[in-house]
């Protein structure tokens, strides 16, 4: 990854796993699977480092927790939808000047551990 300018913040959320209805297959229709969740997020960083202050901050917390609540509460057809509307919701914080979102599908395909969809949205 790149060096950062100076005041931002990399804040990266790595293998948060979730289960939610992924596919197009009877069975994955029929059942949840795990999916395997990284984030990436650019911030400007300059008055919560300042002020040490949460309210200053982008709170990691707070938009783990909406994924979570997006993700496990609806079903998805394609990983490539499932990950846009992740990055959907990072990308709501005004105080986001970058996001990526890598979605895995563990054992999608046969001899593979798993398959992933990456995007990404800037401002």
């Amino acid at each position: 990854m790149s060096m950062l300018e100076p005041g931002m913040a990399r804040i990266r959320v790595k293998d948060l796993r979730l289960r939610t209805y992924i596919g197009i297959n009877e069975d994955e229709i029929l059942n949840k699977q795990d999916v395997l969740i990284n984030l990436t997020i650019l911030y400007r960083a300059t008055d919560a480092v300042r002020d040490n202050d949460i309210d200053h901050a982008l709170n990691y917390r707070t938009i783990t927790k909406a994924i979570i609540q997006h993700v496990e509460g609806n079903r998805f057809a394609l990983l490539e939808r499932l990950t846009q509307e992740i990055l959907d919701l990072v990308m709501n914080y005004q105080a986001v000047s970058y996001g990526e979102v890598e979605v895995d599908k563990p054992h999608a395909l046969r001899f593979a551990e798993s398959v992933s969809i990456t995007l990404a949205g800037r401002r």
